[in-house]
Order: C-alpha cells, then sequence, then structure tokens
C-alpha cells in the first residue's frame, strides 16, 4: 500500500480520525487529484469501517465493482487506493459490501467537492483549489463588520428562487447590487450544499462538501461569494449538522451498519422529519462534522454559519413522545453527546477563522447559547430570537381594536433581550406552509395592511439585537413564498409595494448610520423605555443609545389607525429632536402625518424625564427622532 505518498492519509492523521480531532478530514478523504509514481491520476480514500469489500465505480471503468478495489488501513476502517489515469470531471461512487447480511450498495462520495445534478446522484472528481480569490480586503476587515458591536442586516435568500433560472454567476452581480441598493449588509443562503429534494430546500443534505450543482460548478459559487465580499457584503450560509436524508446514496446505513447515525432509533431518528441524526458521540463523526463547518470557513470564504434546528440537538425528548426517547446518563433529557459537539464547534471556529460568525436557531429557553463555553456556554455569536418573532407577528396579526388587550406581547421580549446577542428573524419559515405572507398576516384594509407592514418593520429596527429577513418580504409580497417560483418582482409596479421596499431601505441605511441602532444591541446600557403602559392607546416609545452619550434616538409607535395629536412624550435632553424617519411619509405610501422635520423640547417633565416633545402621532407608524443639539 503506497501510503508513503504524499496523499496518502499519514497514520498520525488516520489516529486523529479515530479520535475525532482531524479538522481537515476534506484534504485526504475522498477524491484528489494526486501524482503517483510518475502518473497522473485520483487517490480515494473512504471511511467503511463495517465493509469486507470497497471499491471505486464509475465512467472510466465502465461502473465494473471488480476493475478498482481500495485497500482498508488496519484498523482505522478507511479504505484507500490510486488510480491512474482519472480526472477532473470523471463520475464515481463506492460499491460498498459489508460485513454484515449480504448487504451491498453503491454510495456517494461523502467527501465529494461536487455532484452530478440530481436526480442523478454521482460524485464528481474535481479540484477546488484552482479558484483565484479577489476579496483580500474583505477578508482582511470583515472582523469588524461581523461583531456584536456592528450594524448588521441579513437578507436571507434561497438560491433558486430570488430569481428563476440564474446560474451561481449570473446571481453573483445581479444580488449583489440589489443587496448594495437596499443597504443590507449581509446575505444568508439556505443551505447551498447538495441535496437530492427541491422540496427540502436544502435541508436534507446529501454532499455535505459539495454546494449543489444545479447551479454551477464549485468554483462558480466560489466567484459567488467573492463578488458579494467586493461589494462589501459579508456571506452566511445554512449549515445543518442536526440530521440528513435517507437516500440510499447518502449517508444512512453506510456500510451495512449505522455508521454515522445512532443506531437505537429513538436516537437516531427525527420524528419531524423522518430523517437520520448524527451520533455525535462518534469521533470519526464529529471528524466528519467539524471538518466540514471548518472547510466552508476555509476553502469558501464565508463569513458566517447559521446552525439549523440546535434546539432537536440539544433535547433527548425532541418532539418525541413518553417512552419514544432514551435519558442520558444522568437520567436527564440534555443531549451530552450534542452539547459537546457544539462546544468544540464553536471553539474551533473562533479559534481558526477570526471574523466568523456562528449562529444558532434554538427555540427554547435553554441559557447561555451564545455565551463563550469557558462561562458555561455553547460558544455561539449570536442566537435567533425566535420569542421575539413569535410575540411581535401574534400582536401585528390582531386587529388594533384589539392589540390593547396584548400589548404585553410587544414589551415582553425586553425582559430578556440582553440574556443573548439575538438576531431578530423574520425568515423564511414565517411565509411558507400556509402561514401566509407578512403582508397577509397584517389586518385591515389595503392600505392599513401597508402601514402595518412599515410600522412592524420599523419596530424591529428600533429594537435591540441584529435583523434578518426573508427576500420577498421587503417587497411587501401577498403571496407565500414558492420555491419553485421566483419573487414577485411585478409588485414594484405599484405605489405601495414600492413604498414598502424603499422604507426598508431607508431602515437598512439608517441603522448603518446610527450608532445608537446598533453598537449596544447586547446590553441594557444602549436602550430606555420611556413608555410601554401605555396599552389603551397601543404606543409604546424607548431610546435607543449608543457608546458616545450624544447618539441617542427616540423610537415612537402607534399601532393603531388613529393618529394622536398632541401626543406627548418625556426625553432625557433639551434642545433640538430631528424627526429622521417616519412610516408614514407619503414617499412610502402613507398618510404624510409627521413634525415638519424636528421639535424643540419643553422645559415640562414627562415620563420621570426633566423634557418633553409634543408631536404629532400618524397613525399605524414608526417615527424616529434624533437629538442634535441642545437649545442655546
Amino acid at each position: 500500500m503506497a501510503n508513503h505518498h504524499e496523499g496518502f492519509l499519514t497514520d498520525y492523521e488516520l489516529y486523529l480520525f479515530g479520535e475525532g480531532t482531524y479538522y481537515r478530514a476534506w484534504e485526504k478523504m475522498g477524491a484528489h487529484e494526486i501524482e503517483v509514481d510518475g502518473k497522473r491520476g485520483t487517490k480515494f480514500a473512504l471511511w467503511a469501517p463495517n465493509a469486507e469489500y470497497v471499491s471505486v465505480v464509475g465512467d472510466f471503468n465502465n461502473w465494473d465493482e471488480t476493475a478498482n478495489p481500495l485497500y482498508c488501513r488496519g484498523s482505522s476502517g478507511v479504505w484507500e487506493g490510486f488510480i491512474p489515469g482519472v480526472r477532473s470531471g470523471a463520475l464515481y461512487k463506492y460499491a460498498v459490501r459489508s460485513q454484515y447480511h449480504g448487504y451491498r450498495v453503491w454510495k456517494a462520495d461523502p467527501f465529494a467537492f461536487y455532484a452530478e445534478t440530481p436526480p442523478k446522484t454521482a460524485s464528481i472528481v474535481w479540484n477546488i483549489l484552482d479558484y483565484e480569490w479577489h476579496d483580500e480586503e474583505w477578508m482582511a476587515s470583515r472582523h469588524l463588520r461581523n461583531h456584536h458591536e456592528a450594524p448588521i442586516a441579513i437578507y436571507e435568500v434561497h438560491l433558486g428562487s430570488w430569481r428563476r433560472g440564474l446560474s451561481y454567476r449570473e446571481l453573483a452581480h445581479q444580488l449583489a447590487e440589489y443587496v448594495v441598493s437596499m443597504g443590507f449588509t449581509h446575505v444568508e443562503f439556505l443551505p447551498p450544499m447538495e441535496h437530492p429534494f427541491n422540496g427540502s430546500w436544502g435541508y436534507q443534505v446529501t454532499g455535505y462538501f459539495a454546494p449543489t450543482s444545479r447551479f454551477g460548478p464549485p468554483q462558480d459559487f466560489m466567484y459567488l461569494v467573492d463578488v458579494l465580499h467586493q461589494h462589501n457584503i459579508g456571506v452566511i450560509i445554512d449549515w445543518v449538522p442536526a440530521h440528513f436524508p435517507r437516500d440510499e446514496h447518502g449517508l444512512g446505513y453506510f456500510d451495512g451498519t449505522h455508521l454515522y447515525e445512532h443506531a437505537d432509533p429513538r436516537k437516531g431518528i427525527h420524528p419531524d422529519w423522518n430523517t437520520f441524526i448524527f451520533n455525535y458521540g462518534r469521533n470519526e463523526v464529529r471528524s466528519f462534522l467539524l471538518s466540514n463547518a471548518l472547510f466552508w470557513c476555509e476553502v469558501y470564504h464565508v463569513d458566517g454559519l447559521r446552525v439549523d434546528a440546535v434546539a432537536s440537538m440539544l433535547y433527548l425528548d425532541y418532539s418525541r413522545k413518553e417512552g419514544e426517547w432514551v435519558p442520558n446518563q444522568f437520567g436527564g433529557r440534555e443531549n451530552l453527546e450534542a452539547i459537546d459537539f457544539l462546544r468544540k464547534f464553536n471553539e474551533l471556529i473562533y479559534r481558526q477563522h477570526q471574523g466568523v460568525m456562528t449562529i444558532a436557531e434554538e427555540s427554547t429557553a435553554w441559557p447561555m447559547v451564545s455565551r463563550p463555553t469557558y462561562l458555561g456556554g455553547l460558544g455561539f455569536g449570536f442566537k435567533w430570537n425566535m420569542g421575539w418573532m413569535h410575540d411581535t407577528l401574534l400582536y401585528m396579526s390582531k386587529d388594533p381594536i384589539y392589540r390593547k388587550y396584548h400589548h404585553n406581547n410587544l414589551t415582553f421580549s425586553l425582559l430578556y433581550a440582553f440574556h443573548e446577542n439575538f438576531i431578530l428573524p423574520f425568515s423564511h419559515d414565517e411565509v411558507v406552509h400556509g402561514k401566509g405572507s407578512l403582508l397577509s398576516k397584517m389586518p385591515g384594509d389595503y392600505w392599513q395592511k401597508f402601514a402595518n407592514l412599515r410600522a412592524l418593520y420599523g419596530y424591529m429596527y428600533a429594537h435591540p439585537g441584529k435583523k434578518l429577513l426573508f427576500m420577498g418580504s421587503e417587497l411587501a409580497q401577498w403571496n407565500e413564498w414558492n420555491h419553485d417560483g421566483e419573487l414577485d418582482w411585478i409588485l414594484l409596479d405599484f405605489p405601495s409595494h414600492r413604498g414598502v421596499q424603499l422604507w426598508l431601505r431607508d431602515l437598512n441605511n439608517l441603522l448603518r448610520r446610527e450608532p445608537a441602532l446598533y453598537e449596544l444591541d447586547g446590553s441594557y446600557e444602549g436602550f430606555r423605555w420611556i413608555d410601554c403602559n401605555d396599552s389603551d392607546q397601543s404606543t409604546i416609545s424607548f431610546i435607543r443609545m449608543g457608546k458616545d452619550k450624544r447618539d441617542v434616538i427616540l423610537c415612537v409607535f402607534n399601532f393603531t389607525p388613529v393618529p394622536r395629536n398632541p401626543f406627548i412624550v418625556g426625553v432625557p435632553r433639551d434642545g433640538f429632536w430631528q424627526e429622521i424617519l417616519n412610516s408614514d411619509s407619503v414617499y412610502y405610501g402613507g398618510s404624510d402625518m409627521g413634525n415638519g422635520g424636528g421639535l424643540m423640547a419643553k422645559g415640562i417633565p414627562c415620563h420621570g424625564l426633566p423634557y418633553s416633545l409634543e408631536m404629532v402621532l400618524p397613525p399605524l407608524s414608526a417615527s424616529f427622532f434624533k437629538w442634535v443639539k441642545e437649545e442655546r
């Protein structure tokens, strides 16, 4: 066995892989073009410890199981071999014959960099190292942008349905220019990895190391990331270590045993999606997943990994009835192996890739998700605030007549807003499966629906936390998202829809311009209620502050269609308060009530503060005032 050749796994690497600490497994596992004894070809490496025979089948050997056997490296369970003449572009699979039950199967390569376009399932030999990047400036400075004290507004995108029929390269420039024009700071892609079923939106992954070939080869996905970076846009991808699908060519029952997944269905099958759950306690599985996380950061230059379905990983009884789950060694419901895995994942990413963010989609009250592991946290950089999202949409869906009875839905989030580093998400999950679009959730007549939606977005941008909005929400789509279609761009021909888009653009620009709205997102120091108790009129008012005490922005909301005039709000400072944004401007489709550019504070105490503003508060509106100068 020619394992002394460069390109073959060393004994030390095999040891690390078996120990769960081989974090660069993609460099030697899978298929790699190398030269052995003067001959150019491809070296293959596969982990299948319970196989009795493994060979490579492909278009280069007429898919003959006997032509190119691999050889097992001792007790490591890794099979390796070199096939001369096999070059980039060759199709292949592994023919695996198990030691058990006479099980035989052809598997795609778990470490493949490229795969056939579904419904075809073969892996493709591919060199991913020959792309020339042009994002040096971004990579050097991104740690300043992917930061808790930086403005972050994420545009969540499904690659196939932003505009229909675009390749990665076509998407690159159109998306970059659009995101820049809208003022978003980051794009987040639903999982770009290879997946067989369009309807899973990428969340049921079969090729963890391969961007889907639906839109082009791997280098074209690199080009997409590169172009976004050159436009100063960060790239976050959804990463799915929680589960994987049962497709025969995938990871499930890999060598005739439950290799990647738990054998016990109470631990190994996800009840919601009927998928397999990774065995996080198995060292080689940890090497596979942790290598994969680092791979996307290193090879594809991504700036963030948003980990899907974290709650389903943390709890052994997630979505399970009594008797359908197995307690941990202490009798509890916490998945100790998954917790350990997530902590290791976060430590690795933050240690090895400065400026990369990790984000948890975690829907429970698990403590310290976004706190460092050395303090007992899970170590994520950010956590989606699902409670805020749920409460806010519940409140906004009520007819304004009844909102006063649900006022706490609007204010409750500020009791825990600083327990985690939160992202406020209106994601794809809120506009599918019969839930309706955000616009269709809003009550009232045509005008009121749009006014409600603008007020909702205004509240989101004023509230502490980073922002995330799913594509199409900025167009105020009537229809639910359809992954087989594209966004309803034609809506921009209508003033009400164009108004919402302009409002969001201006909110993004305001966010980026005003440190008070982002610098202290994670701290009580950056927030102060003025009035959270005006349930009868369904108004709220608060102040956001930056590190520089002169950065002060007053945010006032009216969640009824009744204008309030005069409306008195207490403020902490004397002088002029400039009205910097008002969702009721005619420019956005509003009724054009406002305060003529700003107001002078009066020396009349109100709301426990020494000064007050007497303002016009428009119907169903969000108004922002910036303290500009003291009165001389």
